[in-house]
């Protein structure tokens, strides 16, 4: 039992972590500093680091609870 809740936080640890990381891969595409006043590159390097992180963690979840209904399908039949 505490195996299960044990792997179900790795899981989502790592699941979390990897959809932020790609998250803030992706978003580098975009320019944010042409967004912002010139001379703010810190600031907009910070509003890409929150942009990535609420975009993974939604993504995350998603997938994590995408995960457990197909896994709670079995109880269907």
């Amino acid at each position: 039992m505490y195996t299960d809740i044990g792997l179900s936080a790795v899981l989502t640890i790592i699941s979390h972590v990897l959809f932020i990381l790609v998250s803030f891969r992706l978003l580098s595409a975009l320019r944010f500093d042409k967004l912002l006043r010139p001379n703010h590159v810190g600031a907009s390097r910070l509003l890409m680091l929150f942009i990535a992180i609420a975009l993974g963690y939604t993504v995350s979840e998603f997938f994590l609870s995408f995960l457990t209904a197909s896994g709670n399908l079995r109880y269907l039949l």
